[in-house]
């Protein structure tokens, strides 16, 4: 059979299969469920919210491994040179230093993944913990006086950094650990106003869950009568919001807890680093209606509640 010009056939990416099977192997699942309760029980109070990245809106783990990998890159650049170099032995000294807070950080995402995601994260951590303690066995070669030891010490260690780099590459982009899972909320939904029900629809303080432009929406309608929309699923991993708890004004995401204002969607506990798309609301002849925020369709409709434009597409309320 004669092939088709310019094609080709492609073989199985065989790296990719095997980072796809560590995602479906059970195998380390009881040590997963072990470590994960025991480190989200650590007393951090506060502090887990800064490891997590609330304060800076993304995951702080991929900014603070930069120490570590840099100082450990530039180590190895200047160990090609013969006899010792003091400046290496300082460099390797200074990414120790900067692997234990990226360690920890990285630690208090990983207890909040997914099964999926926590078993090759949990390889990640292995492979990162050798780089550790290669390097630091490097550190102890090179200070003893024995160089060229620390040297081979020091390129092993690279090596298991890379692997881990390779791991949580595949963590970041193919299974989407530490991605905002809201970000594409304002450019899916349609500008203009979009009706997604009546107000009695809406149970003073319960979450119901919409739907308009295919995207779930979060409403809460107060007892004082004001109407709340948000962004249904969960910016860290995509929970269903509708599904947790209204308190104080905020929703709890009933699958890692993190807390969202309700009235602008600000993240106010992680682990989410990043807040919920909040949604503009109306309510015109007893229909509660939303729309983005600042679409640049004009205020119209006469009777809104609040400042109001025309309709838009009608969304849904489901159960």
């Amino acid at each position: 059979m004669s092939k088709k010009p310019g094609r080709r056939l492609l073989g199985q990416n065989r790296m990719l299969w095997l980072l796809d099977a560590l995602e479906r192997d059970p195998g380390r699942d009881q040590l997963i469920d072990m470590l994960g309760a025991r480190v989200r029980v650590l007393p951090l109070g506060r502090v887990r919210d800064v490891l997590h990245g609330t304060w800076l809106g993304h995951p702080v783990h991929p900014m603070a491994i930069h120490l570590p990998l840099g100082s450990w890159m530039s180590a190895a650049v200047l160990d090609v040179k013969p006899g010792r170099s003091r400046q290496a032995d300082l460099l390797v000294a200074l990414g120790l230093a900067g692997a234990a807070p990226a360690a920890l950080s990285g630690l208090v995402d990983w207890a909040e993944l997914r099964r999926e995601q926590q078993r090759v994260g949990l390889l990640h951590a292995w492979a990162n913990t050798a780089a550790v303690g290669l390097y630091g066995a490097s550190l102890v070669m090179r200070l003893s006086g024995k160089g060229a030891k620390g040297r081979v010490l020091g390129y092993l260690g690279l090596t298991a950094v890379g692997v881990g780099g390779l791991l949580g590459g595949h963590l970041a982009y193919r299974q989407a650990a530490g991605a905002n899972h809201a970000e594409e909320v304002p450019h899916v939904v349609r500008d203009g106003w979009h009706r997604v029900g009546g107000v009695d629809d809406f149970p003073a303080g319960e979450a119901v869950r919409c739907v308009v432009d295919d995207v779930p929406v979060l409403v809460v309608r107060e007892s004082g009568g004001e109407v709340h929309a948000l962004a249904e699923r969960c910016s860290h991993l995509a929970g269903p919001l509708s599904e947790g708890t209204v308190a104080d004004g905020c929703v709890q995401c009933p699958w890692h807890g993190s807390v969202f204002r309700l009235s602008d969607g600000w993240n106010v506990e992680g682990p989410a680093t990043a807040p919920q798309p909040a949604f503009d609301t109306r309510v015109v002849d007893g229909h509660v209606e939303v729309r983005l925020p600042g679409d640049g369709v004009p205020d119209t409709v006469e009777g809104a509640a609040t400042a109001g434009a025309t309709p838009g597409t009608d969304g849904g309320r489901t159960s």
